[in-house]
Parts: C-alpha cells; sequence; structure tokens
C-alpha cells in the first residue's frame, strides 16, 4: 500500500500486512468462486447451478422478533426457476442463509434495511493486460502486488499479478471526481477513460509500457453499504448481501468468511439447544455489525490520507513513514482481531480502534463525521459500537474466533461441537 507524502523514508513503500507465517494468494476470481462452489458440493451441500430465486414466502409468527427490523414472519420456502427458464419450482428449508451478493435479496426486498455510506462512493474501472513489468524489483516486495494513490487525491489504484501471466490493474475513484473527469474528456469510451487515468498512477504506468491490454475494460459502482441488521428469525445474512466496504484493504473475503461462520454456529447452536433463536440472532448480526465498523474505521482512516495527500493525516510531522499507523491497522486487515491469533490483547484492539477515530477527529474534529463530513450513523462506526469493541476481551487461550462476546455467549469451534456457548 502506497501512501506517499514528500520527506518520507523509502521503506514506506513496503507494507506487509501478512500476518506471521501467514499467506496471500491472488487469485481470478470466477475461478476462485468455482472452486468453492465446487468444494461446497464435495462437502455434501446439494448445489445447485444456474439457478435464481425469485421469491421467499414468509410464515405469520404474529409478533416482533427481527433485530432492529420489523419481523417478516419465518421464512419457510422460495420460489426458483433456472436462468435458461427450462423449470421452475418451490423449495421448503428450515433457515435461510442470503448470501446472494450485492444483490442482497433479503435485505433489498424483504428488510428494506440497506443504506449507503456517502462517504465511500466511488466508480472502479479495471482490465487485464499481458507482459506488465514486474513491480519492486530487487527488494523484499518483488513480484507482489500493490495500491498507489492517485496523485490528485481522488482516489487509488490496484497492480495485481496473476497466475496466467495477466496483470489485473483498475482505478477507483470518488463518484464526483470521476464524473467531472468523465464531462473534460467529452464523454469518452471506458477503455479511453481507463487508459488516460493510469497515468494518475505514474508507478503503474511505467510497468505497464510494454503490456497489452487483453481484456475488455469494465466499469462498476464501488459503493461502501451497511444494514440495520445481518439476521431475523430463522434467517441470516452473510457477506456482501448484508455489508459492503470499499476494497481498499481486501475486506470482502473476510467480512464473508466471517459471516458465513457465524451463520453456522448460531444456528448449530439454536438446533442444539445453546441458546434461544432469538439470542442467536442478535448474536450473529452484532458480530458482523462489528467486524465490519472495524474494517470502516480502517478504510476511512486510509481515505483521510489519500484525500489529504500532503497533509500528515495518518503520520505525524516529525515521523518519517507510517510504520505507526499501519501496526494498528495491520491486526484488522490480517484478520488477527477476528481468531485472537499470537499474542494479540484487547488493548491492543482498542489502541487500533481508537488510533482510527483520532485520524477522523484529526480531520474532522468529531467522533461521528467521515472525512468528507458525511454525519455516519452511531451503528455503522459511532461511539456505541467503537466503545463495544474496544472494550471486547481477547484471551490468548480461547479457541478461535472469539473476539466478541454477545449477550454473555461466545461461540465454539470444537469439531463436531460448533455452536454458541456461555463466556467464561
Amino acid at each position: 500500500m502506497l501512501f506517499e507524502r514528500s520527506g518520507l523514508t523509502e521503506h514506506y513503500l513496503d507494507t506487509n500486512f501478512l500476518a506471521f507465517g501467514g499467506h496471500a494468494w491472488n487469485v481470478i476470481r470466477s475461478e476462485c468462486d468455482q472452486i468453492l462452489f465446487e468444494h461446497a458440493g464435495d462437502s455434501g451441500v446439494k448445489a445447485f447451478d444456474g439457478v435464481k430465486v425469485n421469491k421467499i414466502e414468509f410464515l405469520p409468527t404474529g409478533c416482533q422478533e427481527g433485530h432492529g427490523n420489523s419481523n417478516q414472519g419465518r421464512p419457510v420456502s422460495a420460489s426458483w426457476t433456472r436462468k435458461d427458464n427450462t423449470a421452475s419450482g418451490t423449495i421448503r428449508f428450515q433457515y435461510l442463509v442470503d448470501a446472494s451478493g450485492r444483490a442482497g435479496l433479503v435485505s433489498t426486498k424483504y428488510m428494506k434495511n440497506r443504506r449507503y455510506n456517502e462517504g465511500l462512493k466511488n466508480i472502479a474501472t479495471w482490465g487485464y493486460f499481458e507482459g506488465a513489468g514486474t513491480y519492486g524489483r530487487g527488494t523484499p516486495a518483488e513480484g507482489g502486488p500493490f495500491f498507489p494513490r492517485l496523485q490528485d487525491g481522488s482516489g487509488w489504484a490496484w497492480f495485481i499479478p496473476l497466475h496466467n501471466n495477466t496483470t489485473s490493474v483498475g482505478v477507483v475513484m470518488q463518484q464526483t471526481s470521476f464524473t467531472a473527469k468523465k464531462k473534460q474528456m467529452a464523454s469518452p469510451t471506458t477503455r479511453e477513460f481507463f487508459l488516460q487515468h493510469m497515468n494518475d498512477a505514474p508507478m503503474i504506468s511505467e510497468l505497464l509500457e510494454n503490456a497489452t491490454l487483453v481484456s475488455e475494460v469494465k466499469s462498476a459502482t464501488d459503493w461502501s453499504y451497511s444494514a440495520s441488521s445481518y439476521a431475523s428469525p430463522y434467517i441470516r445474512i452473510v457477506g456482501d448481501a448484508g455489508c459492503f466496504i470499499d476494497p481498499l484493504f481486501s475486506s470482502g473475503v473476510h467480512l464473508a468468511f466471517t459471516g458465513a461462520l457465524s451463520a453456522a454456529a448460531s444456528i448449530c447452536a439454536v438446533i442444539k439447544g445453546d441458546c434461544t433463536e432469538q439470542t442467536a440472532v442478535i448474536w450473529h448480526s452484532e458480530k458482523i455489525r462489528e467486524a465490519y465498523t472495524r474494517f470502516l474505521l480502517v478504510v476511512t482512516s486510509a481515505y483521510a490520507q489519500i484525500t489529504g495527500q500532503e497533509r500528515p493525516v495518518l503520520n505525524e510531522y516529525d515521523e518519517t513513514n507510517f510504520d505507526r499507523a499501519f501496526s494498528f491497522f495491520r491486526p484488522i486487515i490480517q484478520g488477527t482481531v477476528e481468531i485472537g491469533g499470537g499474542k494479540l490483547s484487547s488493548q491492543d484492539v482498542a489502541d487500533s480502534v481508537e488510533f482510527c477515530m483520532r485520524v477522523i477527529r484529526k480531520v474532522d474534529g468529531t467522533t461521528e463525521m467521515a472525512p468528507n463530513g458525511e454525519m455516519l450513523p452511531e451503528d455503522e462506526h459511532g461511539e456505541l459500537t467503537c466503545d463495544r469493541i474496544k472494550k471486547a476481551e481477547l484471551k490468548s487461550d480461547l479457541n478461535k474466533f472469539r473476539v466478541d462476546v454477545v449477550n454473555g455467549m461466545t461461540v465454539n469451534l470444537q469439531r463436531g461441537a460448533l455452536g454458541l456457548v456461555r463466556a467464561a
């Protein structure tokens, strides 16, 4: 991650967010999705490809049981259609886990509780190149990906080498800047706009001097959003179906797997009698909210430096690099906040959150404002949620994935005993 500022020493260029002994793979998204889908089938899941859910049927319960939203009733079935229109039908179920991605069927169509973060409305444009140069030759970062900010502070870019000898290159830009720059270019094509503004990231442009664009250039909105709740009786919402954050720190997979494990644990807990359905609903929703909030704080803080350009936001005037800032970011980006790896303590979590809040205060002079001046809802990253995170107890001898205790319950990850248990 590159956060250039005049006067900084060179080693700030190599920012390693991998946990000790950890690994990271840059993958072709479609291949990764297919591997995960097939693995689910190999593990015993009945998987149906090329099928779309059209409608969910609910059974009225006559009570308000939802967490943060009016109860829809209990979901009992869903109507489906094959995408080639060759078949349709209805499937019944005991629980519904919505992993429908940004479409977010439950959140957008039934709960209607999705809200967008006005401070993180960006547009991403990307393509794939062959013959790109190698970043970081002669350094520990050689051959790795990197993510510089754009020179004018309007966003950032990515450069990710892949195993098939192509390189994924993209630009993420604030929507207002994107619109203004397109007008200046007199209605350019997506390809023309992309190639022109790669020049805003000079280090990437140099690596692409002898490269060939071998794909269609694509563009998509990159708006961050969250929801007031991520569960309801017999419903769990996971991944992008519930919340999404600008991919500056690649939080999507982490949040998706966190949500999947939380959903599985909370459902198993009810089936086994560990707790009531309402307790499980609250536990899952709070788990997702706090994982989302941690990344939102880090991304918001980082964007403060990106848009601040030469202003010392993540560091002080007398600091020659961003090492101190990244030491606070690292536990959240690595996921050790969630899994409790190494010697991470409750103070580490509190310090990470407090550092991010100080950055936001430095920019706006208040704990409740995003860097662009937008007032953020309290449960998105306001004082209550941040205070809960800072007070979360982390004990190094507990099993993984247990940073949060909600209503006195924490997760049990012992093989064969997945569920929720009373915290010690």
